[in-house]
């Protein structure tokens, strides 16, 4: 490690210990950015992975599916601004990927989502599953999970290698960008998914989406993951287990759900 990189990985040291944060459900998280930045980073980072996509004309090539799926997101997102005011000034952005054998959908910082068409396909899922997916992913972002992500890749080895060569030549957002990218595809904690699913299932509900189809959404993705993993079960705890724990969070969401229905 170079002088520079290990001026980095001290300041990254005394940040760890200064950047505890709590999280919406009350769990302790290491924030080592402000959301700030990784917003700033997210939208740099979510451009240049949409950028090749888009030049294969690859993205929201089907306008009846962008419809239903934007028409959901609005509906979560109203919630979500309610959960937290601050969000509304977000740029939120929600983009359809055409891969038809990539089950998988993701949200970074900011608001800035993406869905693969497989995971459509493959589960056909109805308004109230497909509002789960949406619900789970937003959540992520609505409780800084990636910020948290980017602040543990930062902390590794890799992570100050990085930041150390951006900032060395000068290109600080560039080495952000590529940790927001990174977070992306890291896998989340189990306190991470345990937390976007309780607020992913109560944002849902409140938006008017039935809690119970939770259940049954991974009901199919457990009969998918049976003939090879699909990559969104990558990086998820045991679909039975998620099951279970979403199962138990009905009978509080469903009260909510009737609400909205009303």
């Amino acid at each position: 490690m170079n002088v520079h990189s290990k001026i980095v990985a001290g300041a990254l040291g005394v940040a760890l210990v200064a950047a505890c944060a709590t999280s919406p459900t009350g769990r302790t998280q290491l924030l080592v950015f402000p959301e700030s930045s990784a917003i700033a980073a997210s939208k740099q980072a979510y451009s240049e992975m949409l950028t090749p996509l888009a030049e294969e004309h690859k993205l929201d090539t089907d306008p009846a599916l962008k419809r239903r799926v934007d028409a959901i997101v609005e509906r979560i997102k109203e919630q979500a601004i309610a959960m937290r005011p601050d969000t509304r000034s977000w740029n939120w952005e929600m983009t359809i990927i055409e891969d038809a054998e990539t089950v998988n959908a993701w949200a970074m910082a900011g608001g800035k989502m993406a869905l693969y068409t497989g995971l459509v396909e493959q589960l056909e899922p109805s308004d109230d599953e497909l509002a789960q997916v949406l619900a789970h992913e937003l959540a992520h972002a609505l409780a800084k999970h990636s910020v948290e992500k980017m602040s543990v890749a930062a902390a590794t080895s890799v992570g100050v290698q990085t930041v150390g060569v951006a900032t060395g030549s000068g290109l600080a957002m560039q080495g952000s960008a590529l940790l927001a990218a990174l977070a992306v595809s890291l896998p989340n904690s189990r306190s991470m998914e345990s937390e976007a699913d309780r607020i992913g299932i109560e944002l849902a509900a409140k938006a008017g989406y039935d809690p119970r189809a939770a259940v049954t959404l991974w009901e199919k993705m457990g009969a998918l993951g049976n003939g090879g993993q699909p990559q969104f079960l990558s990086t998820h705890p045991h679909p039975a287990t998620r099951q279970a724990a979403l199962a138990a969070l009905v009978p509080q969401m469903l009260p909510l759900y009737e609400q909205a229905r009303r």
